[in-house]
């Protein structure tokens, strides 16, 4: 699914413990495993890197550690596409004070403008497990074939136990209030047949992906879609969302400004953004 896995490095309390998931990704996937740095190279930062890495038994000679300069999410970037890297894994930031995690404005920028996927890890460990309960957006959107598929992929590679395709009713307070004027049979009857056409488009795509033994559950919320996903992966537990996303535009700077920023701004797990290279 991955052949090159980029690990964004800030020589943070955390990294040692990136380090360690992005090495069970890289073993996973049989990738290859590229650092990434952008800041001052210095013979201790060196020798600090070289240190985790042998401790991890992560083989130095097969890790390609790049260290560059200047604005750091242009850098990220720029390296990745020289790389050709498709999967950029990053750590999450905690707000102060709480226990809520969100997107900083530097993977923001990362998020809008690679081309390749972005993993994002709220709470890496020093021992790292599989992601075993996954959330995977259905919602209607025209990526969302392949998100799906990606997402299937993905969780049969890291054997999950528990995964839930999620989809919205469109517009669903406006269909119930027109569904009321015709009293409380037309009410019930709207209802099953709006949840009855979501599931049935996210069972359209499922019939067409080979699923092996994994069981994927489908689940119809209704509201603002990127709210009830990520308050459906809370209430699930889940260890890993799955989410597409809008091209080369990005998430938030064309059809939905707002809605993941929801998630975003404060990340109910692990997030894995599926970009279409």
């Amino acid at each position: 699914m991955f052949k090159k896995i980029a690990l964004a490095l800030a020589f943070s309390p955390r990294m040692e413990a990136l380090i360690c998931e992005s090495k069970r990704l890289k073993d996973l996937f049989g990738a290859e495993l590229i650092l990434i740095h952008v800041g001052e190279k210095t013979a201790t930062l060196e020798q600090n890197l070289n240190f985790m890495l042998d401790k991890h038994q992560v083989d130095i000679h097969k890790v390609k550690v790049v260290w560059e300069s200047g604005n750091p999410a242009k850098k990220i970037i720029q390296t990745c596409n020289q790389e050709g890297v498709d999967l950029l894994v990053a750590g999450a930031l905690k707000t102060e004070g709480f226990f809520k995690y969100y997107i900083g404005s530097i993977a923001r920028k990362i998020i809008r403008k690679s081309k390749c996927s972005v993993l994002t890890l709220v709470d890496p460990l020093m021992e790292p497990t599989p992601f075993e309960k996954v959330v995977i957006n259905g919602t209607q959107q025209e990526q969302t074939p392949y998100v799906i598929q990606k997402g299937i992929e993905w969780c049969q590679q890291d054997q999950a136990k528990q995964v839930y395709v999620v989809n919205e009713i469109k517009m669903y307070g406006l269909q119930m209030a027109t569904a009321g004027e015709g009293g409380e049979s037309e009410v019930a009857n709207t209802r099953r047949k709006l949840v009855g056409e979501e599931v049935a488009y996210v069972e359209n795509i499922l019939k067409n992906i080979d699923k092996g033994d994994l069981r994927v559950n489908v689940k119809i919320t209704c509201g603002k879609w990127a709210v009830e996903l990520a308050r459906f992966a809370t209430d699930f537990g889940a260890d890993l969302l799955i989410v597409g996303d809008e091209g080369n535009l990005g998430f938030f700077d064309r059809i939905f400004p707002h809605d993941l920023e929801d998630i975003l701004s404060d990340l109910p797990c692990n997030l894995l953004i599926i970009k279409k290279k």
